[in-house]
């Protein structure tokens, strides 16, 4: 499976089409690869403003949201690289608070891949050296850099001293890449998800966690002590809970009375408090308590529990966008819509669990419609089970609903989700 990409903008494609045309790295684990392409860029990595480096298995690239947004509230320029991108490869590469132009993603791009061309490198690593080389180049006050797959060897972990780094909710997920027997690495499934995370942890940077199981805790704790990082644990070092009208945050700085997310899904006040810890347990930046409560409520991130506006595809049906596709987020699902009935119409990688949607949501489901994830390989409808039915794309899946009022969730990869976007003409800005 590869990482495609399309743009309007011919000099642009002519670059994403050199990308789509590396070879994916069967095997190859460590940072020898992004490290020798920084080197050949001028090593822009160790030239950017402060840092704040979020792993975690879900809700990373929302914690990145909210970093994003109470930064911005208090007037930084602020660069973001997150991953992957659901309508346009743009989105990837945030620079001082607008999304890289065409004009210069093709410069940029070619540069990379030409610096590049004998190291063989991946998808990834040429996006990522990317981002690092425009981040470097513009000044801006703070970054915010979510970690792609895993942590330990992610191609994000060449940071050198993150103002602070960020593990949000762990699950299994990448089962094939995480999980893989190695020497010496935890042989408990999550532990083991955990020690790729931890991996990230750095010396005398703050390492920011939520609270997890034993196994999974006993890890970050000997990852940080391995790097001589500073730990926040949620439960230890910090606390939150989320009442019906706000959102409650303490650490040895004091107590906060925050607004709740705007984002939907009661989990997402967990993401917005991880970030408040973050900001809290570092010293390279201050954020004002105004500008925190300002970043909750303005933070936005695309198919992630999102109700679609009316548009093309939506007319007047309530339809809802989320691209989970893991155990962790269909119980998240669940959460939301719990006692809810509602149409699913799902496209899932063939490398996923179907289950891991369909069985947290069983007693949600009016009807299951299976669709293709385009340019992937996809789970067909007799995956999800008897009752489920097939459709070539998402618009005759919709069709095909009956007039009965209920919602709809579209679900099951963000891969699927950009292509919603796109055909509802709501493109990521």
């Amino acid at each position: 499976m590869r990482d495609f990409a399309r743009s309007d903008s011919p000099a642009v494609q002519a670059q994403l089409d050199r990308l789509a045309a590396l070879s994916v790295p069967q095997g190859r684990l460590g940072l020898d690869t992004i490290r020798a392409l920084l080197s050949r860029l001028g090593d822009p990595h160790l030239s950017l403003p402060p840092v704040f480096h979020v792993a975690g298995t879900n809700g990373k690239g929302s914690v990145c949201a909210f970093l994003r947004a109470m930064l911005e509230a208090d007037g930084k320029r602020v660069h973001v690289t997150t991953s992957p991108h659901l309508v346009r490869y743009n989105e990837r590469i945030r620079v001082a608070d607008e999304l890289v132009a065409d004009e210069r993603l093709g410069d940029l791009l070619g540069e990379v891949l030409d610096a590049g061309e004998d190291l063989a490198p991946s998808f990834f690593e040429v996006t990522i050296a990317a981002a690092f080389a425009e981040f470097a180049r513009v000044p801006a006050d703070a970054c915010v850099v979510e970690v792609g797959l895993g942590g330990r060897f992610d191609a994000t972990n060449v940071l050198p001293a993150p103002a602070a780094c960020g593990i949000a909710a762990l699950g299994i997920d990448h089962e094939r890449f995480l999980l893989a027997p190695e020497e010496g690495t935890p042989e408990v499934p999550l532990a083991r998800i955990a020690f790729e995370k931890a991996g990230i942890a750095k010396e005398g940077c703050s390492l920011v966690t939520l609270s997890y199981p034993p196994a999974a805790e006993l890890e970050i704790e000997r990852a940080a002590m391995t790097h001589g990082a500073p730990l926040a644990m949620r439960g230890r070092d910090w606390s939150s809970s989320a009442t019906g009208t706000a959102l409650h945050y303490a650490d040895r700085h004091g107590e906060l009375v925050l607004p709740l997310p705007s984002l939907p899904g009661a989990h997402q006040a967990q993401n917005a408090a991880l970030a408040v810890a973050m900001l809290r347990h570092q010293d390279r930046l201050s954020v004002s308590r105004d500008a925190i409560a300002q970043g909750i409520r303005a933070a936005r991130w695309p198919a992630r529990l999102q109700r679609l506006a009316p548009g093309p595809l939506t007319g007047d049906r309530v339809i809802w966008l989320d691209g989970g596709h893991n155990p962790s987020a269909g119980e998240a699902l669940a959460r939301h819509f719990a006692g809810e009935r509602l149409h699913l119409v799902v496209g899932m990688l063939e490398a996923k669990d179907p289950a891991a949607l369909t069985a947290p949501l069983r007693d949600n489901i009016a009807s299951i419609a299976v669709v293709p994830v385009p340019g992937h390989d996809w789970h067909p409808a007799s995956a999800f089970g008897p009752r489920a039915t097939a459709a070539d794309d998402v618009p005759q899946a919709l069709a095909a609903l009956p007039d009965d009022g209920l919602p709809v969730l579209v679900s099951g990869s963000l891969y699927l989700a950009g292509e919603v976007l796109r055909l509802n003409e709501e493109l990521p800005t």
